[in-house]
């Protein structure tokens, strides 16, 4: 369902992405893994818009046909209309507002779409009432999904850190997206909270939902990847199975560094 084909990112003098090309199946969740300063999050920036990329081509197809070419939209768009969603190695929830708030802030678009963006709110409250009413039983799914509604009230910055978590995910599964990117949601988890979020993000999948997965956390990536890209200085090394990248001596030398010592002697 995903595309990438020579994709090529720049900041200056410096090759953060070098021509790389994979692909992510429909139903799959595909990771993709390397020790720092790989450019892996630069190749999320660049799926999802943050980053318009140097050159090369990122192209993302529906179950129905439609495709977006996500290299040539704006950023707001590839949320909106080709349905990309993603999550930061940074928890970015709105502290403030309660569970559940975060979780109908998601809905907004749609929220305001049912009030004519507030032309025929007056005329119409009618329309904005019943998607007002869908847009709180989408929470509230979300909510027994991840294990919260008894906390639907509480301020989100009050939650536990790997609650916090799955509620970004969560939140992130509220605009209904085709394809679900994840940028180290691992990360600072205790056992129990990584099996959790296992649990969360296979079921994720089994929904029909792809996903692409940054992660240093080869215990999550090895349990739960159908497909791996591995990176090393912005290029391609490996790609494959779990079993395979496991096992290939490129990745073993990029992550124990014996690359480096054999090219020195």
């Amino acid at each position: 369902m995903l595309t990438v084909t020579d994709l090529t990112m720049r900041f200056g003098g410096l090759t953060a992405v070098d021509r790389l090309s994979f692909e992510a199946r429909p139903g799959d969740i595909t990771a993709v893994i390397g020790p720092n300063g790989a450019g892996k999050t630069t190749v999320f920036n660049c799926v999802t818009g943050f980053y318009r990329p140097s050159s090369g081509g990122i192209a993302l197809r529906h179950a129905d046909g439609a495709s977006f070419e996500l290299a040539r939209m704006p950023g707001h768009r590839i949320a909106a209309r080709a349905k990309v969603a993603r999550t930061f190695q940074n928890i970015r929830l709105f502290a403030g507002m309660t569970v559940l708030e975060n979780l109908l802030v998601a809905q907004h678009n749609t929220l305001m779409a049912a009030t004519g963006f507030g032309v025929v709110a007056i005329l119409g409250p009618g329309r904005y009432r019943a998607a007002e009413r869908a847009g709180i039983e989408k929470a509230r799914h979300w909510l027994d999904r991840i294990g919260l509604t008894d906390r639907a009230n509480d301020p989100a910055g009050a939650l536990p850190y790997g609650a916090q978590r799955r509620l970004e995910i969560a939140r992130a599964m509220c605009i209904d997206p085709v394809l679900l990117c994840l940028d180290e949601p691992a990360a600072g988890l205790n056992p129990r909270e990584s099996e959790e979020l296992n649990q969360l993000l296979l079921g994720i999948r089994d929904g029909g939902c792809s996903l692409l997965l940054i992660e240093h956390d080869m215990g999550v990536v090895m349990r739960i990847s159908d497909h791996i890209v591995v990176l090393d200085h912005g290029k391609k090394i490996a790609d494959g199975t779990p079993g395979e990248v496991r096992t290939d001596p490129a990745v073993i030398a990029a992550y124990l560094g014996e690359g480096d010592e054999e090219d020195a002697a």
